[in-house]
């Protein structure tokens, strides 16, 4: 993912009406959306709480415990921020929205802090003898 830029004329629609994210954070959201549609049987419209759950769960196995610091960095610290990039992106014509997608469904979805930290799930080896 670190490797994916925008084109100069797409980053350019995105800045006419977005200036607080940094570039990533709308290729990271992107890249998440196309993860959860990896996970379903179908390609389908997603809801608003199932792109945030699915941007937590994209950072984790990313970014472990690092996630929140490198959302952070990107300028995005709640869930609220995940919605405004979205609706940035649907602005610009890279994603398309139903008429019932508003950006409050993204709104409180969870809390950063115990969403990357005290929900993160150990994935190294365990050790063996002593």
């Amino acid at each position: 993912m670190t490797e994916l830029r925008f084109a100069s004329d797409v980053l350019a629609r995105i800045r006419a009406t977005e200036r607080r994210y940094d570039e990533r954070a709308f290729l990271f959201v992107l890249a998440s959306i196309e993860y959860l549609q990896s996970q379903l049987q179908v390609r389908r419209h997603v809801a608003g709480t199932e792109v945030a759950e699915a941007c937590r769960q994209f950072a984790l196995e990313h970014y472990g415990l690092r996630a929140q610091t490198v959302l952070a960095h990107w300028g995005v610290t709640r869930t609220e921020d995940f919605g405004r990039i979205v609706f940035t992106l649907v602005e610009a014509g890279i994603l398309v929205r139903q008429p019932s997608d508003s950006e409050e469904d993204f709104a409180g979805v969870y809390r950063f802090d115990e969403a990357f930290e005290a929900g993160y799930v150990w994935q190294g080896v365990r050790g063996g003898g002593g």
